[in-house]
């Protein structure tokens, strides 16, 4: 479980508060669809959930502790896809990348080794490997992106705009990945302002508009009330 209870952020002066008095919870489990216009306060918001932001005002837990009190437990179970992802890999290869997160936890070789094949097989990326990433498209690097998260074993997966830049086949496939992860019991967090192809999947909706909760509802009821929210609206 993530849950916020009167998350306020401010960004310098008082006045710039991006997210204001947010309070959520988001059960294990779960596909949440997060989204909102661009400097709605998503991308601010879901920052707490493993402590890369901390509150001005409020409190963020996971699974019942303070996400302060143990960062490493926190960015254990939330794992974080930026919007970015090629600006976040760390070595030149697939599995190397997809390595680094659990090798800083201190793992043996062969839990490592483990979880990195199982990470790569999730993303259908299992014989992909020993191949360089900046020779992968940007489809493919997003999954890379997503197996570097899933080989921390979290219980929820927070994807930052992972569509940004990506062609329709790649945004499919990233579609399809995130669908069957969820159908095997990762949680998901899924911020973007496109709606198409999103909500089949997602059991909630939340919309932000100014740095507030709008909308927080069923998918199928959610979408009538989106109305003078700067979303794309689903297909």
């Amino acid at each position: 479980m993530i849950e916020t209870r009167g998350l306020t952020h401010r960004y310098g002066d008082a006045d710039a508060t991006a997210v204001r008095d947010v309070s959520l919870a988001i059960p294990d489990g779960e596909f949440l669809v997060l989204a909102g216009a661009n400097g709605s306060g998503k991308s601010t918001l879901v920052r707490h959930f493993n402590g890369l932001l901390t509150p001005d005002e409020g409190d963020v837990e996971v699974d019942g502790t303070p996400v302060g009190d143990d960062l490493v437990a926190a960015r254990t179970r939330v794992g974080m896809v930026f919007q970015e992802p090629r600006d976040c890999f760390v070595a030149a290869t697939v599995a190397r990348d997809v390595a680094f997160g659990p090798e800083n936890l201190g793992l043996a070789r062969t839990e490592i080794d483990r979880r990195v094949a199982d990470a790569l097989a999730a993303v259908g990326l299992a014989d992909r490997g020993d191949e360089r990433i900046d020779r992968l498209s940007g489809g493919e690097q997003e999954r890379v992106a997503i197996a570097g998260a899933l080989a921390m074993e979290p219980g929820h997966l927070v994807l930052d705009e992972p569509f940004a830049g990506l062609d329709e086949p790649a945004r499919e496939s990233v579609v399809a990945h995130l669908r069957a992860l969820h159908r095997e019991g990762t949680g998901v967090v899924l911020v973007t302002h496109d709606l198409r192809d999103v909500l089949d999947p997602a059991d909630r909706l939340v919309v932000l508009a100014d740095g507030e909760v709008a909308v927080d509802a069923p998918p199928t009821e959610a979408v009538e009330r989106l109305d003078g929210l700067a979303v794309r609206r689903p297909d």
